[in-house]
């Protein structure tokens, strides 16, 4: 598995992760677990923002991992 395809991959697992903590948000009605989803939710969208940094550094720098 190239470099790559595992920083795609993570990407989607990061992503699904943000979307599960949404839906949980939207789905609650403690308004403290509320608040703590919406904020993990950010902090995975945080996180998938600089994946794709990171993914497009890689595809600039190593051509053998673009994915067509």
């Amino acid at each position: 598995m190239t470099v790559g395809t595992q920083i795609t991959q993570a990407i989607a697992t990061v992503q699904n992760a943000a979307a599960s903590m949404k839906t949980f948000s939207l789905e609650t009605q403690d308004e403290q677990a509320k608040q703590t989803f919406q904020q993990l939710a950010q902090t995975l969208d945080n996180a998938v923002d600089t994946l794709k940094q990171r993914e497009k550094y890689v595809k600039q720098q190593e051509p053998q991992y673009k994915q067509q």
